[in-house]
């Protein structure tokens, strides 16, 4: 499952959540980003036991701010509404996948 956040649902469907949220705060003038942009689109419709926010920074900037976002791509896997995870920076499928799988 995939959806994009804002800094209204964030709390109900990020901190809320009872299961784990892979978060990917990306920006559309990143070309990291919008190269793992079909990587975690691909994932979503992959592994559906998987939740996957995305968040443009330019959009939420309550949680850039909240969660020092200082670079993207950053990815922050969320359980119970803790950060059980972070990293930066371009990713393959295979490595999202595990650093999920790790933080879960």
């Amino acid at each position: 499952m995939q959806f994009e956040l804002t800094d209204a649902n964030f709390k109900s469907e990020v901190l809320e959540n009872p299961e784990p949220v892979l978060v990917d705060f990306f920006a559309t003038w990143c070309s990291p980003c919008m190269m793992m942009m079909p990587i975690i689109e691909d994932i979503a419709d992959y592994y559906t036991d998987i939740n996957i926010a995305r968040a443009n920074i330019s959009d939420v900037p309550e949680m850039v701010e909240k969660f020092g976002i200082r670079s993207v791509p950053t990815l922050i896997v969320f359980k119970k509404g803790e950060i059980a995870g972070r990293t930066t920076g371009y990713h393959s499928e295979d490595e999202i996948i595990n650093f999920f799988k790790s933080v879960k």
